[in-house]
């Protein structure tokens, strides 16, 4: 029986080749088979292996061409057939994709993944404007939203996700507010120390237990939100991407010598 392949949810960026990550265009020049958004822009696409077989699986003004189960399902048949597979999606695929059905699915059916980020359309934005998003002098936080919900999603959608940048060492403050503002003790919180780098640590937690969480060493990021409540604490699923960090760094280092 051949080794499965792997899919790998890769963010495609704004639409600039200049601004994928070292690691998308990689994955994008060794790839088997590219699924792709309808807004991925050819300039991108031209960056795939040559051999690699591409399929536009995205949809325009609400038209589909495939149904999101019929994606899964590829992707799955084409990994058990040990194929590589670089599901490409615009922008940053974990910010209002279908990422979260996606990765589901392949947990659901064994299969490897890995999830490689990409500058989210709003950075872009406010780039090509100039203008900072949080500016300390006019605004302390910056609000991602959708004009599309899931018909049949369940109430509690209605609470945001909430990222919260620096926000020290003592969460008991942000513990008080947020119980203040009437959110549920239960709801799911983790802290992130040195994201993605090797020394990440990853903590899991609710807002009932938040104030007594050490966080880790600086940087820290404090994500809280129901899409959390499965997250596990062990830090296997980022793995890749550690192991491709200390892969480079090994190789400055030698080019140095």
């Amino acid at each position: 029986m051949s080794k499965p392949g792997k899919v790998y949810l890769v963010g495609a960026g704004p639409g600039d080749p200049e601004l994928l990550t070292v690691r998308a265009a990689r994955l994008l020049a060794d790839a088997e088979l590219v699924l792709h958004d309808d807004l991925v822009p050819d300039a991108i696409l031209a960056l795939a292996n040559p051999g690699a077989l591409t399929v536009s699986v995205g949809k325009r003004c609400g038209k589909k061409k495939i149904s999101q189960d019929e994606i899964n399902r590829l992707m799955i048949e084409k990994a058990l057939a040990g194929v590589s597979v670089v599901r490409l999606k615009s922008g940053d695929p974990l910010v209002f994709g279908r990422a979260a059905e996606e990765m589901d699915a392949l947990r659901e059916a064994g299969i490897p993944f890995e999830v490689v980020p990409g500058i989210t359309a709003a950075f872009a934005a406010a780039a090509s404007l100039q203008c900072s998003l949080t500016d300390r002098r006019a605004s302390s936080g910056i609000v991602f939203s959708s004009g599309h919900h899931a018909p049949d999603g369940p109430a509690e959608q209605s609470e945001p996700t909430r990222i919260v940048y620096m926000p020290g060492r003592d969460f008991s403050r942000i513990t008080a507010e947020w119980r203040a503002e009437g959110v549920s003790p239960d709801l799911p919180c983790v802290a992130i120390s040195r994201a993605a780098q090797p020394d990440q640590q990853i903590t899991v937690t609710t807002l009932h237990a938040l104030a007594s969480v050490d966080p880790g060493p600086a940087p820290v990021l404090l994500l809280a939100g129901w899409v959390f409540r499965d997250v596990r604490a062990d830090a296997s699923e980022f793995q890749p991407w550690i192991e491709s960090i200390e892969a480079l760094a090994d190789q400055a280092t030698c080019s140095r010598l």
